[in-house]
């Protein structure tokens, strides 16, 4: 009697393989187990079998099944291999190595054994074997040479050639998911990451036991602000390598930039259950529980990196950055070693040269702590992106769309909800004083720098098939299109907000650009402006590393021109908008702290509350630079900071030359007072 062709193991294996390509491995696993009643002792079919275990994490169940391969196939590399994921599962890392091993001499040139090993040796701390074995398996991949290379290029900063290549191997082999994933990675460097996620979810679904293409996407996804699915994403990485610390890091980044700060502590300390020493995990330990106030926390993280791992300049920083934190003459030392060594990259040699800035400056050696700021922003401002015609530009186009009569005509339009408050202008002018003070009152919660309005702003004019944008296409809108925006805002901000407090913060600096949107798309929200020294502002901006955007602080003609921009669109608003928007000053806020309270509550609309006044006993996470600062009372320290650097400022002073002059006597730098 001829066998029926569907009932043969072939077929089986082929119908659970493809079950497991789409992504449901109980089914593949029922699949398995019905053909292996029929074939018990065939190998394809129990390894598959075990591939399906794994893919729902029944390491134990794929550990019986793979060994039970292996005893009878004991000659059968993926019977080996399989095992050895199983073990790896359990934690069971010296049994997988052996696994490993005897896979790799009965198949020398598998490049996934090679991968494989490479990652238990580096989870056991053998990170030298583990190199090997990486440029082991990349000499035996099909394509890999022109992968090699693109990658070299793309090393290089040839993103266009690298690119030519990967794009190339695409077209031979559309499904080598390397080559998918290097190309999302010149996006991501690009910041196209809408372009990098569509890349990687073809890699992962060519490839759904792709790990490193799991943790690509979810860093992709995180940085579009899709938590949850950045989420989903880190834990089917986790699912592939639980041994690994970076998923559990991914996913922790995630959950701090949710706002869910326990969770976050958890996962960083899942983490570091699997690799305590691992820089990242540590580092973002440090960054949650700074967040959350908990400072000795947070040092004690930031000191675990640095004596494990030395090179980890943004570590060095990040205790830098406390601003309440003190370094060592020894710390010095190993920073100052770290800046001069030929391995330090030039990101994690900034890191550490604003660091050694911060720590001459508490030393007093102002002249030598300008030395390392000047050589911190030259060295950042080469790898940044900022032209600043289109900064004038696009602050032309503003003045141009929002005048008087845009606003006449538009009145009573917007979606009506007072819920925000607006604190706009320069970074390290006081915004995060003013936010703590309103964050203070029980009816205001305090959010942050929240990305929304920008993004808004982004979307005026998209799909437009004359190309207009904002803000020019906002001229085009209608009533109920200015209520969509404003009701759109609110929507998406609502996944900030932990509490019913009618009211919150919204205390992006540059939003100070979007005034005009905000007041058409929200009429009723309140808009402050957070001011300083100029001279103040722009060396606390020059002063600072910032994690992301703020490109113009990097140069001080740069910086110079671009308050002197702020202040051009300011006064617009100001003419535009008479008395919608609150200045305040911080140095007013200093010395007659209630009187300036009174005026912030009486602008929002909020009645008085002492609780105000005692801004520094409020319990939240702060996220911005300063965060411990404002868990303190009112101190004078910070007012004409400049005064120690008025030499080195020469330059900067010269651009805001027509700002100062208009400053009280005793403000204005000497040159200016004597000329």
């Amino acid at each position: 009697m001829q066998q029926n062709e569907a009932d043969t193991p072939k077929a089986s294996f082929d119908r659970a393989k493809a079950f497991m390509r789409a992504g449901d491995p109980a089914l593949a696993e029922r699949i398995c187990r019905q053909a292996l009643n029929a074939f018990p002792r065939d190998a394809n079919l129990l390894c598959l079998l075990g591939a399906t275990l794994i893919r729902q994490d029944k390491a134990q169940q794929a550990e019986h099944t793979l060994s039970r391969a292996a005893q009878l196939y004991p000659t059968f590399s993926r019977a080996q291999e399989g095992l050895a994921e199983a073990l790896i599962l359990q934690g069971k890392l010296p049994e997988a190595l052996e696994a490993l091993e005897r896979a790799e001499k009965l198949e020398p040139a598998s490049a996934s054994v090679k991968i494989k090993k490479g990652r238990v040796l580096d989870a056991l701390g053998r990170n030298d074997e583990a190199d090997t074995l990486y440029e082991e398996s990349i000499r035996l991949t099909p394509n890999r040479e022109d992968l090699v290379r693109g990658i070299r290029l793309q090393r290089m900063g040839n993103l266009r050639e690298a690119e030519r290549i990967y794009q190339a191997v695409l077209a031979k082999d559309p499904e080598d998911v390397d080559a998918l994933r290097l190309l999302a990675g010149i996006a991501m460097q690009a910041k196209q990451h809408g372009d990098a996620e569509v890349l990687l979810a073809r890699a992962v679904e060519i490839a759904p036991d792709f790990y490193q293409g799991w943790m690509d996407l979810g860093n992709a996804q995180r940085e579009q602000d899709r938590l949850d699915e950045a989420l989903e994403s880190y834990r089917r990485a986790m699912r592939l390598k639980p041994e690994l610390p970076q998923p559990y890091t991914g996913a922790g980044m995630a959950l701090g930039m949710a706002g869910r700060h326990a969770e976050a502590i958890e996962m960083f300390e899942a983490g570091l259950a699997q690799g305590p020493a691992h820089a990242g995990a540590l580092a973002g330990l440090g960054h949650v529980q700074k967040t959350v106030g908990d400072q000795a926390a947070a040092i004690d993280a930031y000191r675990r990196c640095v004596e494990h791992n030395p090179w980890h300049g943004e570590a060095w920083w990040s205790l830098a950055n406390l601003k309440t934190y003190r370094f060592s003459a020894e710390d010095v030392a190993t920073m100052e070693a770290e800046v001069a060594a030929e391995r330090t990259n030039d990101e994690q040699r900034a890191h550490f040269q604003f660091a050694l800035g911060k720590a001459y400056e508490d030393a007093g050696d102002h002249a030598r702590a300008f030395e390392y700021y000047r050589q911190g922003n030259e060295n950042r401002r080469e790898r940044e992106k900022y032209d600043p015609v289109q900064t004038i530009d696009m602050h032309d186009q503003c003045i141009e769309v929002f005048t008087r009569e845009f606003f006449e005509q538009n009145a009573g339009r917007g979606d009506p909800r007072p819920d925000p408050i607006f604190i706009v202008g320069l970074p390290r002018s006081g915004s995060t004083l003013i936010e703590q003070i309103l964050a203070s009152h029980p009816d205001v919660e305090g959010t942050h720098e929240l990305p929304d309005m920008s993004r808004v702003a982004r979307s005026i004019g998209t799909g437009r098939q004359d190309r207009l944008s904002y803000p020019r296409a906002v001229r085009e809108l209608g009533a109920d299109d200015l209520a969509r925006l404003g009701a759109t805002y609110l929507d998406k901000t609502r996944r900030h907000r932990e509490t019913d407090a009618p009211r919150f913060t919204d205390k992006l600096p540059n939003n100070f650009t979007h005034a005009g949107l905000i007041s058409a798309i929200l009429p009723n929200a309140t808009i402050i402006d957070a001011r300083r020294h100029p001279l103040d502002s722009c060396l606390g901006s020059y002063k600072q590393l910032f994690a992301r955007g703020q490109p113009f602080t990097y140069d001080l003609f740069e910086l110079g021109e671009f308050y002197l921009e702020y202040r051009r669109l300011m006064a617009h608003w100001h003419e535009v908008l008479p008395g919608s928007i609150l200045e305040v000053q911080y140095e007013t806020v200093v010395e007659d702290l209630e009187g300036q309270v009174r005026r912030i509550l009486e602008h929002c609309g909020l009645a008085w509350h002492d609780d105000c006044l005692r801004f520094y006993e409020t319990d939240r996470a702060v996220k911005t630079a300063s965060s411990e600062q404002v868990r303190q009372p009112i101190y004078k320290g910070a007012l004409h900071r400049w005064r120690h650097y008025e030499t080195e400022l020469e330059p900067l002073i010269e651009i805001l030359a027509p700002v100062l002059r208009d400053l009280p006597a005793d403000w204005q730098p000497a040159s200016l007072r004597s000329a």
